[in-house]
């Protein structure tokens, strides 16, 4: 059985495998082969330039929209004792609960999400109010920084590659695979935690292996560090800290040493950092579940849908077209033999990294993979839900997959045959591009696959058009969410009214249009039909025939019906 370690020259050549000598760490800084260099420069800047365009293109959803009332520093319960009256609200009124404000303190901030969504730790929502009032607070401005902390994940997964094989050449494979991940440019491109989650996932990480080596206390104080910041930046991020702790019991083959002893002591001190947040999170538990009640309904999936969005995920690391479930199905067909490829590619390099690597290696990525997944897996299976379908939550997942896919990269790129190598060096090449194709293709979209408001530009289109629209909707559900992603796409002269639950609106007069949007009830419609004599007609369905926007006339009023239904793109009688 053989092994690969990373020598001067860059390159990866096999060695009796054996276990890794406990010796001191020695860098090695040669860099990779001539075209493997000039192609790396390029991946860099190409992966720079797809985090930072056309920012403001996409869709700005839902859970954007949160993350902008929460660095407003206003609460959703405030939000909706201002819009629950049942009388017309400006576009601008209501954008007074996206933008920050002087009424309102960083305060406000932890607040919210203290008592509304505790489990959201405060960390990134804090830095983000910040960045905003330094730089404004345009849609632009507000995704920048998670492109800016996205670009410090390309030095820590480089140096964590250097502390699990000290390959230079790895490093430099994985550097290129997360510049142009299609999976990671847009969490980068997104106004959420995502890319704060990465990086404090590849720092704790990369700080983990070196305590180990070194083992002094300097260096375990740097890694507790890294699981306070990592804990407050995510809450998933304790499934992490648990498979460090798994790892590092399995080298000591679970006895109570000197290294286990520190990392308990480390990671301890870090998590009781996070004290003050797991008591609002206790305290505001039934605030939590209910945010997060959706991801654990109990609809059981079949293992056959689940494996399918499992291997649809993992191939979105590496290309992406931007195909989900509701796509024409012979899009899908297509797309399938290349999403089986790349399955096939990560399970061949998990059994490459477990025949070829030390055991420090394989073991740490093993645990780093296995431990968070199949913590949302099992639950999955077999209590029903879909929390393992979500690559934002499977990051730890998929950050262990392209490490293990860049190690045999490496290796294979760099031995054998020159026929071999070459083979292996155009597959390299077809990988990342794959991944810059599948960039450029998102960064020219208006709505991705991950953002479930494919409907709100061309219904804006539809409302800007109208002299003086006014816009119902229902205060239930993620309406009121939809309603503010839409307002950033609405001019200011539209306004919105509201109807509350169990209540029929009465609509005021002085408006060219009147349109009802995303209605999830029938009785709504229903009544604004029977008790006040509306006519309710179709204006804009998506591909799927779901239909976003009615257009609301007097049933006296003739001249007012609508003359065409907008669906997706086409224009139909």
């Amino acid at each position: 059985m053989t092994g690969q370690i990373g020598l001067a020259q860059g390159s990866v050549v096999p060695v009796t495998k054996t276990p890794a000598p406990r010796r001191r760490f020695t860098q090695s800084w040669a860099l990779p082969p001539r075209w493997l260099r000039f192609l790396l420069i390029a991946v860099l800047a190409l992966g720079i330039f797809f985090r930072f365009v056309n920012l403001d293109r996409k869709v700005y959803w839902i859970d954007e929209t949160y993350t902008s009332l929460r660095i407003s520093g206003y609460t959703e319960a405030e939000l909706i004792q201002k819009v629950s009256k049942g009388l017309p609200i400006s576009v601008k009124e209501l954008t007074k609960f996206q933008h920050i404000n002087s009424e309102k303190s960083v305060t406000g901030t932890v607040k919210g999400l203290a008592v509304e969504e505790p489990q959201l730790p405060p960390l990134y929502f804090v830095m983000v109010r910040f960045w905003v009032r330094w730089f404004g607070d345009s849609v632009a401005v507000a995704r920048s920084l998670s492109a800016v902390i996205s670009l410090l994940a390309l030095p820590c997964v480089y140096w964590l590659c250097l502390e699990l094989f000290n390959s230079p050449l790895v490093g430099w494979v994985a550097v290129a695979l997360i510049a142009v991940s299609p999976l990671q440019v847009i969490y980068a491109q997104e106004a959420r935690n995502y890319s704060l989650w990465v990086v404090m996932i590849l720092l704790s990480s990369a700080s983990l292996l070196r305590a180990i080596r070194l083992k002094n206390w300097r260096n375990w104080a740097i890694y507790g560090a890294t699981v306070a910041i990592g804990i407050y930046s995510h809450l998933l991020f304790g499934l992490v800290a648990i498979a460090h702790g798994i790892y590092a019991g399995a080298l000591e083959k679970f006895r109570c040493t000197k290294t286990v002893k520190a990392y308990l002591l480390a990671s301890i001190a870090g998590i009781l950092t996070f004290t003050p947040w797991i008591l609002a999170l206790v305290y505001n538990f039934t605030s939590a579940s209910k945010r997060t009640g959706w991801q654990s309904a109990r609809i059981r999936e079949s293992l056959l849908s689940l494996a399918a969005n499992w291997t649809g995920n993992i191939s979105r690391e590496f290309v992406d077209f931007g195909l989900n479930a509701s796509s024409d199905s012979r899009l899908l067909i297509a797309a399938t033999p290349v999403i089986v490829l790349f399955f096939i590619l990560s399970v061949y390099a998990s059994y490459y990294l477990w025949q070829h690597s030390w055991k420090q290696s394989w073991l740490f990525i093993f645990t780093l993979v296995a431990i968070p997944a199949l913590s949302l897996i099992l639950p999955d299976l077999i209590l029903g839900g879909h929390r393992s379908i979500l690559s934002r939550y499977m990051m730890p997942f998929h950050i262990g997959n392209m490490i293990a896919v860049a190690y045999l990269l490496a290796a294979k790129v760099n031995s054998g045959s020159s026929r071999l190598q070459k083979a292996w060096q155009l597959i390299v090449l077809s990988i990342i591009s794959g991944g810059v194709i599948s960039c450029t293709l998102n960064s020219e979209a208006e709505t991705w696959w991950h953002q479930a408001l494919s409907a709100q530009i061309p219904v804006a289109r539809i409302i800007n058009k109208a002299t003086r629209p006014l816009v119902l909707s229902e205060l239930s559900g993620d309406n009121l969410g939809s309603c503010l992603s839409l307002t950033h796409r609405l001019a200011p002269d539209v306004s919105f009214q509201f109807a509350v639950p169990s209540t029929v609106p009465q609509i005021p007069n002085g408006f060219s249009d009147v349109f009802l949007y995303a209605p999830s009830k029938e009785e709504l419609r229903a009544a604004l039909e029977k008790e006040r004599h509306y006519n309710l007609e179709p204006i804009y369905k998506d591909k799927s025939n779901n239909v976003w926007l009615w257009k609301i006339v007097e049933k006296s009023d003739i001249n007012l019906r609508p003359k065409a239904v907008f669906a997706g793109s086409s224009l139909i009688g």
